[in-house]
């Protein structure tokens, strides 16, 4: 198969051109055109929790269909910004965050919901649901284990409480009937829609490899739909512009898992393309890059409407941290009120309090990650603040505070020596107002606390 044209121009398979003949909105000559131009869209959506000044990014105009999120005009190295790893703002594709409007449409209400995110490494989606449900329980999935080491590190920067990072396949939530309000499946598709931005993708698409990927789409599914409750909604989404992974994905839904179709509500400037699947005509939404300031996207929302039995499900008894513990860290760092503390491997870590008890039903049935936030170890009388609650928003107050320069910034990120003037003992290291980590100033010396595993390698 010929991929690319002089000039490293793309083209697209001739068989998924032929494939999109029929659907809505394809437009062939417009298509190819985009693809061939070798046009990069760079969009980033910014943290709430964590704001900043951001008129040093180059950004151009707004993302129409979400909030808090804008294009930028070129792709600046990201790396050598602090602030994306402060988490003050995700690199994420502009299509994918129209997830943000489905829930806007379907869940306005967000007040305690259990919310899954199944296939979610690197973090982009339940970043965003971490955004959306701000005092929601997210539990965020990925079952490849060098991923899911990715999205526990975004997952950390984004420094959300009350977020479950998980290790799981599908089947294994099987035991937790009807747990989840809410269940997003971005599914492991064949990858047509982001030819764009990888162009190696072009290599590994077949028609063979479609059908497969709707064959696992389905096994997917039909695993993962006992743990939505009643009512619940199913977000469903790929990145293929293939009907047999989203308008058919669509019918098999309706036909085979008995689920409800709903339909969202476009503006017309925005350019998505409302399809309607073949037998039962759900509604879907297709991006075409040549219509809209972004890549192939496909998104469709389900209600279970299907009643269940629910079983009790016995929680696993945590570790809870001693009272007297409790107190000695208290006694140290100042944090946010409504806590509940519990140990893993010698740390404390902290939670929400009401989402303790749904805590506890996790761990008994899936392979946990990373839960709440790691706060600090005890060494004896000394307090050890984690890496992770210098990027939380649990931290209050309790130590000194250690404001750098760029420069400095980007030598504390590389784990390197830096300048430093500062109270002597721990410090949590700032830039741009936001938290980076620690570093611990003794009379000779400052020690580098960033974590080796994330530091810039970069010069």
């Amino acid at each position: 198969m010929i991929v690319y044209l002089k000039k490293n121009l793309l083209v697209v398979p001739a068989a998924l051109i032929q494939s999109l003949q029929t659907v809505k909105g394809f437009h062939q000559a417009d298509f190819e055109k985009v693809h061939a131009s070798g046009e990069q869209i760079v969009s980033i959506r910014f943290n709430q929790a964590k704001p900043f000044n951001s008129n040093y990014l180059p950004i151009s105009e707004k993302v129409k269909w979400c909030e808090h999120a804008a294009y930028l005009l070129e792709r600046p190295f990201f790396t050598f910004d602090p602030l994306l790893h402060a988490g003050a703002y995700y690199v994420q594709e502009a299509s994918s965050m129209f997830l943000w409007q489905a829930l806007l449409q379907l869940m306005p209400e967000t007040k305690a919901k259990k919310v899954l995110d199944l296939c979610a490494a690197p973090g982009g989606k339940s970043t965003l649901l971490s955004s959306y449900f701000t005092d929601g329980l997210l539990v965020s999935n990925e079952v490849i284990k060098n991923r899911a080491a990715i999205l526990v590190e975004n997952s950390t920067k984004w420094g959300d409480c009350n977020t479950v990072v998980t290790n799981n396949d599908a089947t294994h939530f099987q035991s937790l009937p009807g747990f989840f309000d809410l269940i997003v499946v971005d599914a492991p598709c064949s990858g047509s829609g982001l030819f764009r931005k990888d162009p190696d993708a072009v290599t590994e698409w077949t028609e063979a490899n479609v059908q497969l990927c709707s064959q696992r789409q389905q096994r997917i599914l039909a695993d993962i739909l006992p743990a939505l409750s009643e009512n619940g909604i199913l977000i469903y989404a790929t990145c293929s512009y293939s009907q047999e992974e989203d308008e058919l994905i669509s019918d098999w839904l309706v036909n085979e898992m008995g689920m409800e179709n709903c339909k969202l509500t476009l503006k017309e400037d925005w350019n998505i393309i409302e399809t309607e699947s073949p037998q039962h005509k759900a509604k879907g939404y297709r991006f075409f890059p040549n219509l809209v300031k972004g890549e192939g996207f496909f998104l469709a929302c389900f209600r279970k409407v299907t009643q269940q039995d629910f079983q009790k499900i016995r929680p696993k008894q945590l570790q809870m941290t001693s009272k007297i513990q409790v107190q000695q860290l208290e006694s140290v760092i100042s944090l946010k009120e409504g806590l509940a503390f519990f140990d893993q491997n010698a740390m404390i870590r902290a939670i929400e309090s009401n989402w303790i008890t749904d805590l506890s039903i996790l761990a008994s049935h899936l392979y946990i990650k990373k839960a709440g936030i790691e706060v600090a170890g005890l060494k004896g009388k000394d307090i050890v603040p984690s890496h992770e609650l210098a990027l939380s928003g649990l931290l209050i107050g309790g130590f000194p505070v250690l404001d750098l320069d760029l420069e400095n910034a980007l030598q504390y990120l590389r784990r390197k020596e830096f300048s430093a003037r500062g109270a002597i003992g721990w410090n949590l290291i700032r830039f741009g107002g936001l938290g980076l980590g620690w570093a611990k100033l003794l009379p000779n010396r400052v020690n580098n606390y960033y974590p080796a595993e994330w530091r810039i390698l970069k010069d």
